[in-house]
């Protein structure tokens, strides 16, 4: 009896050896899958975790913004990283070459964004901004391109140079008891009225449309990548289906109000935005809501950006003494004590490098968001139809090319720097469609204002200590708004060595 239990035990030995050996093998074989799987399409980021991952990494972004998120994973896993926003795959890329090519590609043209949040506010198939309709995209761009490029820009110098003295000659309004402007509210005032004298040629209120700008651009950044659960909590999202409402219904209200205008004109001269979206509707290739939206999306595109970035500028020139004394001496070389025009602006080559390391060293909006169209490969890792890409050009920006990366520093525009290593605007076929006209914008305001005045920020005003949110772009947090006010000081009532006191910060 012994021999045949023997018999079966050495069986049972050898059965649970082979499948050792057998499951070994099988993991061993997995492994080297995984493995070449990895090498060629797996892109370095956070871990699935049984689906923990995804959770955590998209409640980063709600958290904490999609600027900052962004940095955050590309600090910890490198210039390519994968996350989850919304569980949809998205990679975040902030390699010079990786980023070109995705600006330059026509396989990334759309956008990503919750379609419920694109509702809320009107950007959902509409406008031009966050449109992923292409076809519809392309249509309604080719308005906003005879309007910020040609005869447009040839205008811009002189609307500018107007729109800015006539706020700077009411500096009064905006001044408090201590002597203290409020220049945020400033410069969103002058570019308020700037694209009105461009785009719209209306009355309006600037101040009263500029605080309904703002609570819409809040409920931008606050819904962008929402999941549709909080549509349906009304008691949340009310305030801002009202914010967005109010800011629609204003743009209505104007559209009509330049219908009316065109209606009783005897002859029209010239026209302009506006009046060609008008005519547009009439012959019934736009709708009203295209309409609506488009005169929107222009009007909200520089308060909220340019202005931002024209205030933190008036910052960095108080921080770098040094960079001020160049700008002015530059522009009293040029312009003597005339205001600057057109033709100046190609003269103006510290003020050009001045904004354009401005934009590198503190970019309002940090970040493009992209998603592919068509499977495709980016530095050897595949990408599927449908993944979303976010591209951290001010990362990118601080981390290959330039001289001195991590400071402010003019140097770092003495030598040609190739497109595919500067994109505050982006490139190809969605770049900025503005890109041009904002540049032009930015000069023409900062000599102006620059010609007439110097600023002085409140004690301990840098960029680095000023509270910011990074969330759809790079904000200041306004709570205490006092504390980025700045004074005033007009240039004639200084002498020459007088006009700048440094507050240096590298």
């Amino acid at each position: 009896m012994e021999l045949p239990n023997q018999a079966n035990v050495k069986a049972g030995l050898v059965g649970a050896g082979l499948g050792i050996i057998a499951s070994l093998m099988l993991f061993l074989l997995l492994t080297l899958l995984a493995y070449k799987r990895r090498d060629k399409s797996a892109v370095p980021g956070p871990s699935w975790l049984l689906g923990l991952g995804p959770i955590l990494s998209y409640c980063r972004f709600l958290w904490t913004g999609i600027g900052t998120a962004c940095n955050y994973y590309n600090d910890r896993y490198g210039d390519m990283t994968r996350v989850w926003i919304q569980g949809e795959e998205t990679l975040i890329l902030s390699k010079a070459s990786a980023v070109y090519y995705v600006l330059k590609s026509s396989n990334y043209i759309a956008r990503f964004a919750s379609k419920s949040g694109l509702r809320c506010i009107g950007m959902d198939e509409q406008g031009i901004i966050f449109n992923s309709n292409i076809l519809r995209w392309k249509k309604v761009r080719t308005y906003f391109a005879k309007a910020l490029t040609g005869p447009a820009v040839q205008r811009t110098v002189g609307v500018c140079v107007k729109a800015t003295n006539k706020h700077l000659d009411v500096l009064c309004d905006l001044t408090d008891s201590s002597g203290h402007v409020d220049v945020l509210n400033l410069l969103r005032c002058i570019v308020v009225d700037i694209s009105n004298r461009l785009f719209l040629r209306i009355p309006l209120s600037e101040k009263e449309l500029l605080l309904k700008i703002h609570k819409y651009f809040d409920t931008w950044q606050t819904v962008l990548i929402q999941p549709d659960i909080f549509f349906r909590l009304d008691w949340i999202c009310r305030k801002h289906h009202q914010s967005a409402k109010e800011l629609q219904e204003e743009m209505g209200r104007l559209v009509e109000q330049k219908r009316k205008m065109i209606n009783a004109m005897e002859k029209l001269d010239e026209t302009d935005f506006a009046t060609e979206l008008i005519f547009a509707q009439d012959h019934g290739e736009l709708s009203l809501d295209d309409v609506r939206q488009c005169v929107l999306e222009m009007v909200i595109a520089a308060p909220d950006t340019l202005s931002i970035s024209l205030f933190f500028m008036l910052v960095l020139l108080k921080q770098n003494s040094a960079v001020e004394q160049r700008v002015v001496q530059e522009m009293q070389s040029v312009l003597g004590v005339r205001e600057v025009d057109t033709a100046d602006l190609h003269k103006l080559t510290v003020m050009e490098n001045f904004i354009k390391e401005s934009l590198r060293y503190h970019p309002v909006v940090d970040f493009i968001m992209r998603r592919a169209l068509e499977d495709d490969c980016i530095e050897g890792y595949k990408v599927a139809k449908g993944t979303n890409i976010i591209l951290n050009t001010g990362r990118m920006h601080k981390k290959e090319f330039f001289l001195k990366p991590n400071e402010f520093n003019l140097e770092n525009f003495d030598v040609n720097v190739p497109s595919r290593f500067f994109q505050p605007f982006g490139c190809g076929p969605r770049a900025c469609v503005g890109k041009h006209i904002a540049m032009v914008m930015m000069k023409a305001i900062l000599v102006t204002l620059l010609s007439r005045y110097t600023v002085c920020p409140q004690p301990g005003c840098t960029v680095s200590t000023i509270p910011q949110t990074n969330n759809l772009s790079q904000q200041p947090v306004e709570e205490n708004p006092h504390s980025l006010t700045m004074r005033f000081i007009p240039r004639t009532s200084l002498s020459q060595h007088d006009t700048a006191h440094p507050v240096q910060e590298q």
